[in-house]
């Protein structure tokens, strides 16, 4: 799935590409500040949908991140749609800034992925993750079985999942991104240990967030 976060972005450089072209029709003076600003715009989308490489750390019962960004929440909460049972939450906020390729945080089968409707709160809002739309993906693999919600924002508009049920995918490995500002969640065992706290940052494929219970 490599590059596949520049093909969505392919529509949007395609219109800022062709106003660039178009703003030099225009007066001069104007026409060097509105290609100014749009060549800014453009070489943001391209930073905004970079895809770089990363290697996930040694241990195979480390649950890695599934985005990049700032640690806001680390509670526990009853999961009552996919896995009905008490889980530990980890939640992170992607500014902007942030690369918004999500990543498999362990290695395993997607048994579920189903999207969901809704409002479009602030992702730093705790209600964002009742009440936006999001997508859930259960994921089970030797390390145990882990949920991961892609949750949009006030900006952010659109979830692009790249994985399909029944995918095999290893840790750290893409399986969709979210355009814009946006949260991402990790649900975990409760006797998973949480290795991060609330004000950290982490990498997405790189960072543990969680050591997974030993296999029963």
């Amino acid at each position: 799935m490599r590059n596949r976060a520049l093909g969505e972005a392919r529509g949007i450089l395609a219109v800022l590409a062709a106003a660039w072209l178009l703003a030099w029709a225009l007066p001069l003076a104007m026409a060097v500040l509105t290609a100014s600003v749009l060549a800014l715009a453009i070489v943001f989308t391209l930073c905004f949908f970079r895809d770089p490489e990363r290697v996930p750390p040694s241990g195979e019962n480390l649950a890695v991140a599934p985005a990049d960004g700032l640690v806001t929440t680390v509670d526990e909460i009853e999961e009552k749609e996919f896995l009905n049972t008490r889980v530990r939450r980890v939640g992170i906020f992607l500014s902007v800034l942030d690369v918004h390729i999500n990543r498999s945080p362990i290695a395993g089968e997607v048994l579920h992925s189903e999207p969901k409707p809704g409002r479009f709160l602030d992702a730093r809002d705790p209600d964002a993750s009742l009440f936006n739309v999001s997508r859930s993906w259960v994921i089970s693999g030797p390390a145990g079985t882990v949920l991961v919600r892609q949750i949009t924002g006030a900006i952010a508009r659109r979830i692009c999942p790249w994985a399909v049920v029944g995918d095999t995918l290893s840790r750290g490995e893409r399986f969709g991104m979210i355009r814009f500002g946006s949260r991402t969640e990790i649900l975990v065992p409760m006797d998973a240990e949480i290795l991060v706290q609330p004000g950290d940052r982490v990498r997405s494929g790189e960072t543990p967030v969680a050591r997974m219970p030993p296999s029963k």
